[in-house]
C-alpha cells in the first residue's frame, strides 16, 4: 500500500513530463513564438506612430492586438495568437512545475520561478486577445489607471502602487542586463545556427531585451511618481510611459529607437520559433 502511495507522485510527474515533451505541444509553442513576434512588431509600429505621427494611439500589447483585429481576417489571426499564447503558457507552466530535470540548486529554482512568471504573462496576453475577439475593450492603460486610482484611495494604497512601480522598474533593469549579457543564449540551440545566423540572433536579442527593459523601467518610474504625487494618470503602464517620453524634447527620437529595438525583439522571436530549446 505504501509503495503504491509513494509511487503515485512519481507517476504524476512522469505523465506531466511526457505531456511537456510532447511533439504537438512543442509545435504549438513554436507557433506561439511567431505570434509573440507579431505582437511586438505591431507594438513597435504603434510606438513609431506615437513618436512621429498620431499621439492618440494605444502603445501597448492590447493596442497591437486591436490593430491586428481591424485588418482583413484580423480576428482569425488574433484567435491564432490566443492559441499560441495558451500553448506557451502551458509549456512554461510545465517548466515551472518540473524544472529542467537536473540538480535543483538556486539557479534551477530561479529558472523555475521565471518560467512561472512567463506563464502568467502569456496567459495575460491570451486574455487580452480573447477580449479583442469577443468585442470587449481590452485597454491596458485605462484599466491600470483605474486600478491605481482605486488603490490610492485605500489605506496604504499609495505605498502598494509605489511598490508595484519599483517591481516593474526592477523587471525592466533585469531585462536590460539579460540582453546586454546575452543570457538569452542559454535557452537557444546555438549549435544548430550557421556562422552568419548566430551573430544576427545575438544582436537582435540584445537590442530587443534592452529596449523592452528601458520601456518597462520608464513605466515603473512613472508608476512610482504617480504614487508619490498622487497622480493616477501616470500609472498607465507602457502606454503612459511611452507617450510621456514622446512629449519630451528628444522623446520622439528616443521612442523611435526603443520602437526599433522592440521590432528587433519581434524578429528575434521568429528565430526563437526555430532555435528555442522546447
Amino acid at each position: 500500500m505504501s509503495s503504491t502511495m509513494s509511487s503515485a507522485p512519481d507517476n504524476v510527474r512522469r505523465t506531466a513530463s511526457r505531456a511537456a515533451n510532447s511533439r504537438p505541444l512543442e509545435l504549438l509553442a513554436r507557433g506561439g513564438f511567431i505570434a509573440y513576434g507579431v505582437i511586438h512588431l505591431l507594438f513597435a509600429w504603434l510606438a513609431l506612430q506615437v513618436a512621429f505621427g498620431d499621439p492618440s494611439g494605444e502603445t501597448d500589447q492590447s493596442g497591437a492586438l486591436k490593430t491586428l483585429a481591424q485588418q482583413p481576417a484580423g480576428e482569425f489571426l488574433v484567435t491564432g495568437i490566443v492559441i499560441g499564447m495558451v500553448a506557451l503558457a502551458i509549456w512554461q507552466a510545465f517548466e515551472a512545475a518540473l524544472g529542467s530535470g537536473g540538480p535543483q540548486d538556486r539557479t534551477a529554482i530561479a529558472e523555475r520561478v521565471v518560467s512561472g512568471c512567463r506563464a502568467v504573462l502569456y496567459v495575460y496576453f491570451a486574455y487580452l486577445g480573447y477580449k479583442v475577439v469577443s468585442g470587449a475593450n481590452p485597454s491596458q492603460s485605462q484599466s491600470q489607471q483605474s486600478s491605481a486610482s482605486s488603490m490610492m484611495d485605500s489605506g496604504g494604497g499609495r505605498f502598494m502602487v509605489g511598490l508595484a512601480g519599483v517591481v516593474v522598474a526592477g523587471v525592466g533593469l533585469g531585462l536590460v542586463v539579460y540582453g546586454l549579457k546575452k543570457l538569452f543564449e542559454k535557452h537557444l540551440n546555438t549549435g544548430r545556427m550557421g556562422p552568419a545566423v548566430r551573430p544576427t540572433v545575438q544582436r537582435l536579442g540584445m537590442a530587443g531585451y534592452t529596449s523592452k527593459g528601458i520601456a518597462y523601467a520608464i513605466a515603473g518610474a512613472l508608476i512610482v511618481s504617480a504614487a508619490v504625487n498622487y497622480d493616477p494618470e501616470k500609472a498607465g503602464g507602457l502606454d503612459a510611459a511611452l507617450k510621456t517620453l514622446a512629449g519630451t524634447a528628444w522623446g520622439p527620437w528616443l521612442l523611435g529607437l526603443i520602437a526599433l529595438g522592440i521590432a528587433c525583439f519581434g524578429v528575434y522571436c521568429f528565430f526563437q520559433a526555430k532555435y528555442r530549446k522546447v
